[in-house]
């Protein structure tokens, strides 16, 4: 008779435990543990970040029902998943307020990742297969590396071209526009 060999589930716990300068995932029960992002996945993040913010987390900015909250790095925890966009944002008629708790149970409107060589596929795919059945309705992933910026509306993928009243951004050295738009929903 052969011995059955049980996979131990990541949990919480174990993400606890990392060292600090390590960001912790769980994806179907496996963990992952990256370092803090390097210098220019960190400028692309906070250039794109502070764009939409400026644009849409004010209130009455992005929709007419209040705007947005726009996070950087939050923590979400999706069913028995969790984990660490580089940028998110909530619509305040979908969340009226911030949770108390340190982490999100309730899946964000749109979701940004910036890729790395350590990452990319990991946020292609295991993530994103997180993020459309969380309904996640808007995935941007950047790329500072190849200065590209790929949208995802209902978890369709595909490269986009934005409109002309859309919200400059830096990528890097590329600049592009970028929207979060009320007919995407």
């Amino acid at each position: 008779m052969s011995a059955t060999r049980r996979r131990k589930l990541a949990t919480y716990e174990d993400i606890l435990a990392l060292p600090e300068h390590l960001v912790g995932e769980i994806l179907d029960g496996d963990l992952y543990a990256f370092p803090r992002p390097s210098p220019r996945h960190a400028l692309a993040a906070s250039g794109l970040g502070t764009a939409v913010f400026d644009r849409f987390a004010k209130p009455g900015g992005g929709d007419s029902e209040g705007g947005w909250w726009i996070l950087d790095e939050p923590e979400l925890h999706l069913g028995a998943d969790i984990l660490v966009p580089d940028i998110a944002g909530w619509r305040r008629e979908k969340m009226a307020s911030l949770p108390e708790k340190a982490f999100f149970e309730l899946a964000a409107d749109w979701v940004c990742e910036v890729l790395s060589p350590a990452t990319e596929a990991l946020d292609r795919g295991r993530k994103m297969e997180v993020y459309a059945r969380e309904g996640v309705s808007h995935l941007w992933l950047v790329n500072p590396i190849h200065r590209t910026l790929e949208g995802a509306v209902d978890a369709q993928l595909a490269p986009r071209v934005p409109p002309e009243d859309s919200v400059p951004v830096v990528v890097g050295r590329a600049r592009g526009r970028v929207e979060l738009r009320d007919e995407d929903r």
